[in-house]
């Protein structure tokens, strides 16, 4: 079952055209990538989705004109306020939603094991890791209990260790939850292990131009043959990204 469906889903800055009439669709319970160079406008569209921005085309969520409350949206940076508990960060979701911090406590504290966080519910985030911070960060996304996840390269500010074991730690928590999920990067390893299906963006203005399977076998171990098989899809994929002219550079800043 389709679950978000874009159609042609345009988004200018003034003169300065960054989406050029993306079109995709995420299944339940899929795992999707966006992928494409810095700059590409991976972040305006999901700036789209959440409604932060107003654009056009067609953006549908079970075949309904798109809420932007339906997804749970996760960062390029874990945003953990310094100032609240590991606990209290990760019911921060619940309670601007009108739940009560007692009950948002409540249905959070069973889950801080599985995410590897078992016995720091009560550490301030200056005390986590960078991999843990980010395992905080996911649990405030999820426990939000939305009907899709947004993930905006969570683990871009990692260094490449912890980058790759997240990277594994994510794949086996979405096997066994099964999340309906969009992840946007730049990492092309990084979208063959995770997904699915890839899209793949040209430089701005951003259209769609490759869609890729990924028919690898779960658990995507460190296997030799599944090594060979994911390495020729992302030299296919990198064929793709350079083959794209150069990004044009505005001459004022913006997000990618």
């Amino acid at each position: 079952m389709t679950r978000l469906e874009l159609r042609d889903v345009r988004k200018s800055f003034g003169a300065l055209e960054v989406l050029a009439g993306i079109s995709l669709d995420v299944r339940a319970g899929e795992f999707v990538s966006i992928l494409g160079p810095s700059g590409a406008g991976k972040s305006t569209l999901f700036q789209l989705l959440t409604g932060a921005l107003k654009g056009e085309g067609s953006m549908r969520f079970d075949g309904a004109p798109l809420d932007g409350a339906r997804f749970a949206f996760m960062p390029q940076r874990d945003a953990l306020m310094p100032w609240r508990r590991v606990i209290d960060n990760a019911t921060l979701g619940l309670e601007v939603q009108g739940m009560k911090r007692r009950a948002a406590r409540e249905r959070v504290a069973p889950l801080f094991a599985e995410f590897g966080l078992a016995g720091f519910e009560r550490a301030w985030p200056a005390e986590l890791s960078g991999g843990m911070r980010q395992r905080a960060a996911l649990l405030r996304t999820v426990v939000q209990q939305r009907d899709m996840l947004l993930l905006d390269e969570p683990f871009g500010a990692l260094d490449a260790l912890t980058r790759a074991a997240m990277q594994r730690w994510l794949e086996g928590m979405w096997q066994s939850h099964r999340w309906t999920a969009l992840l946007i990067t730049h990492d092309v390893r990084e979208a063959v292990l995770l997904s699915d299906r890839i899209y793949v963006l040209s430089a701005r203005p951003a259209r769609v131009v490759r869609e890729v399977a990924v028919p690898l076998p779960r658990p995507r171990t460190e296997s030799a043959a599944l090594a060979r098989e994911a390495a020729a899809i992302e030299a296919g994929i990198l064929d793709t990204l350079l083959g794209q002219p150069p990004i044009r550079v505005p001459d004022h800043p913006m997000e990618n």
